[in-house]
């Protein structure tokens, strides 16, 4: 399987369809090892999708020497965009982690990012997020994984959604589950989001953006979103109301994919 050595580190990815060049990457997981399924509907139909194997988990390595924050993911996918030779990217970063290193990719090359998606994204981690991300990594530790993930869970899906199909999001290979056995990567991710503050540079970010507002998020909703539309200085902002932190159910990604798709096109 493709892997590259990368910023100091040995980094996984993998690049799936057909088409101009995209990104595409999410939270504390992944979309490789066969989970590229959980893509947005179509993307592979229209673009060549970069996925990634974050530091420390799955089949990239970490320094475990260097301080994780979302500027150093950032550099890792800026560095495996030249060594593949993929530039004026479509990217698309979800639920949490990946919006936020988006903006330092659009802001450190503006030359990668054609345009980019955000959704479950802050421009600066205030208290209470990260006591939601300090709380749940805590639990991991003291209470174990399966603790944690039934947590997150709840915490990210809608309560009729989970109550229908916890079966499926709670156990082993299930979702978070890049995390288990693995809290080091956990609390580096932790880390990370906590010190990301995008705050000063926000308006040097030139790259057209997709803002996406989920109404009903209670970990990233439009409490830590609205501002990064309110900064960016091309920016367009959808509120998707109903919309917990990870989009579920057939009518929420109908609607999704309507409006990434709807984006993507004009660019």
């Amino acid at each position: 399987m493709p892997s590259a050595t990368i910023n100091n580190h040995n980094m996984y990815y993998e690049v799936h369809g057909d088409g101009p060049p995209a990104v595409y990457v999410g939270g504390w997981d992944t979309f490789c090892h066969g989970r590229e399924h959980f893509l947005a509907r179509g993307m592979t139909d229209k673009y060549s999708v970069l996925l990634i194997d974050y530091r420390g988990i799955g089949e990239s390595d970490d320094d475990l020497n260097v301080t994780p924050s979302t500027e150093l993911h950032a550099d890792d996918i800026i560095g495996l965009l030249d060594h593949l030779g993929m530039d004026k990217v479509y990217f698309v970063g979800l639920v949490g982690i990946g919006a936020c290193i988006g903006q330092w990719v659009a802001l450190k090359r503006p030359d990668l990012v054609r345009c980019m998606v955000n959704m479950g994204c802050w421009t600066y981690a205030d208290v209470c997020l990260r006591d939601q991300l300090n709380g749940l990594a805590t639990l991991h530790e003291k209470a174990g994984f399966h603790a944690f993930q039934e947590l997150v869970a709840v915490y990210s899906f809608r309560p009729d959604y989970y109550i229908a199909n916890r079966h499926k999001l709670l156990g082993s290979g299930k979702v978070w589950g890049a995390l288990e056995h693995n809290l080091s990567a956990h609390c580096r991710f932790t880390e990370a989001c906590n010190s990301h503050d995008i705050r000063p540079y926000i308006k040097d970010i030139a790259a057209p953006t997709l803002v996406v507002h989920a109404g009903s998020d209670v970990i990233t909703g439009p409490r830590t979103t609205m501002p990064l539309e309110e900064g960016l200085p091309n920016v367009i902002g959808v509120t998707m109301p109903d919309v917990a932190h990870v989009v579920a159910g057939k009518q929420e990604k109908i609607a999704f994919n309507d409006i990434l798709h709807g984006f993507l096109d004009t660019h």
